[in-house]
C-alpha cells in the first residue's frame, strides 16, 4: 500500500467503514483551484462527498459558488456557512415548497434553481410568493447527454424571456452539463465538448443581443471542467464533483487528471472458504454497485478477481491469500466514490496514518430538516 495511506492502528476501526485521508483532500482541492485558474471560476458539485466538512474546506480554499442534486445536499451547505447554492435538479412535487421554504430559513444564502420547462416555471414562480429578492433561475440545456434539458435554441430563448417575466424569478444564465463525454484521449475530449460550448455560447450571445443578462454559464462535469476553464468568456463556472475525493474509475480513465483518491474503504477478511479465495465484509451496502464491473481495487492484492459480490461479502481469488488470514485489514479503492458516500453516515478522518476525527455525511439523507 502507497505510504500517502498510512493506517497505523485500524484495531478499533469498525469494518466495513470509509476513511477520509484529509490531507489528500485539501491538496485536491487545492489543486481544482489551480486548474480552474482561480476559485471563483468553480462550482464544485457536493453530490460526490455530501459532508458539511468538506463544504467547509472548500470555502477556505476560497471556494464560495456550490452545486448541488438534492433540497438535502442544499440545505447542508447552507448549513455549512455556504451563501451560494445551485440545486442543478429539476424541482417537481412537494419539492418545489421545500425550495421555497430552504430560501425563506437561510436569507443570507443565495438559491439558485434550473428549468427547461415552462410550467415548471410558472409553478416555481407561485410556490416563491413573499420571498425578499427573486430566485435566480438557469436555462438548463440538453447539450447531448439525454437526461434532463431543453435543446439550445428558439424554445430556450423563449423560456429565457417567460422567467424574465415571472414574478419571484430572475434570468441567471445556462446550465450545460456534459455528463456524456467520457473520452480517455483528451484530445478527443476536447473535440466532443466543442459542440456543446459552441451551441451554449451561441445561446448566450442570443440572449444579450436581446438585451437579457446572461451573468453565469455553468458548464461540465469532472473530466471536461479543464476544458471548460480554458475559455475566456465571462461568467464561466466550472462543476467538477468527483475529483474531491476521486476514485479508482476516474483515476484510471482520466490520467491527465492528476488527483489522489482521499477516500478508502476498510474492509476486513471475514473467511478463507478454500486455498486461493478470501471472503470480505465489502459488500452492496458499503460500496457502490455501479459500475458493473469490479467495484473496488485492491492495491495489497494486485492479482485479485472479483468472482462475487452480495449484500455483505465480497469474494476475490488471489495466489496471495495465504498473506491474509482471517481477520486481516485492507484498504480499497472505490470505483465510484459518489453513491459509496451515500451509504455511510459517518467516516472516519486520517491524517499522518492516525485518527484525528469522525465526520458526518449528513447530505446522505434525502431530508434533514426541510
Amino acid at each position: 500500500m502507497d505510504s500517502i495511506y498510512a493506517l497505523k492502528d485500524p484495531s478499533e476501526l469498525l469494518s466495513p467503514s470509509l476513511l477520509i485521508y484529509r490531507d489528500i483532500v485539501e491538496r485536491n482541492l487545492q489543486g481544482m483551484v489551480e486548474l480552474a485558474r482561480g476559485a471563483d471560476r468553480l462550482r464544485p458539485h457536493v453530490k460526490t462527498h455530501k459532508m458539511a466538512d468538506i463544504v467547509q474546506m472548500a470555502i477556505a480554499e476560497g471556494i464560495t459558488k456550490h452545486k448541488c442534486a438534492t433540497i438535502a445536499e442544499a440545505e447542508m451547505v447552507a448549513a455549512s456557512g455556504g451563501t451560494d447554492v445551485l440545486l442543478a435538479y429539476p424541482i417537481v412535487g412537494p419539492n418545489v415548497k421545500r425550495f421555497a421554504r430552504l430560501a425563506f430559513a437561510y436569507p443570507e444564502t443565495t438559491f439558485r434553481a434550473v428549468v427547461d420547462d415552462a410550467d415548471a416555471a410558472r409553478h416555481l414562480s407561485r410556490s416563491l410568493g413573499g420571498v425578499e429578492k427573486p430566485i435566480p433561475v438557469l436555462i438548463d440545456l440538453e447539450i447531448g447527454m439525454g437526461r434532463t434539458g431543453i435543446m439550445p435554441g428558439p424554445a430556450a430563448e423563449a423560456l429565457y424571456q417567460l422567467i424574465s417575466t415571472l414574478p419571484n424569478l430572475t434570468p441567471d444564465g445556462l446550465h450545460a452539463y456534459d455528463g456524456h463525454i467520457h473520452d480517455t484521449d483528451v484530445e478527443m475530449r476536447r473535440k466532443a465538448v466543442k459542440p456543446g460550448q459552441e451551441k451554449t455560447l451561441a445561446l448566450r450571445d442570443k440572449l444579450l443581443a436581446s438585451g437579457f443578462p446572461v451573468p453565469r454559464l455553468v458548464m461540465g462535469g469532472t473530466p471536461t471542467f479543464p476544458i471548460h476553464a480554458e475559455l475566456d468568456v465571462p461568467g464561466v463556472e466550472c462543476s467538477p464533483g468527483t475529483i474531491v475525493l476521486q476514485d479508482h474509475g476516474y483515476a484510471t480513465r482520466y490520467p491527465d487528471l492528476a488527483f489522489t483518491p482521499a477516500a478508502l474503504l476498510l474492509t476486513r477478511v471475514i473467511s478463507r472458504p478454500r486455498p486461493g479465495r478470501l471472503c470480505l465484509d465489502l459488500g452492496h451496502k458499503a460500496v457502490a454497485a455501479d459500475p458493473s464491473g469490479p467495484r473496488v481495487h485492491l492495491p495489497d492484492i494486485p492479482d485479485a478477481k472479483y468472482v462475487g459480490h452480495n449484500e455483505e461479502h465480497l469474494i476475490v481469488e488471489t495466489d496471495l491469500d495465504g498473506q491474509f488470514p482471517v481477520g486481516s485489514a485492507l484498504l480499497a479503492i472505490p470505483t465510484h466514490i459518489c453513491p459509496t458516500s451515500a451509504l455511510h453516515r459517518q467516516v472516519y478522518v486520517i491524517r499522518d496514518g492516525g485518527l484525528v476525527d469522525q465526520w458526518e455525511v449528513q447530505a446522505r439523507d434525502r431530508v434533514l430538516v426541510i
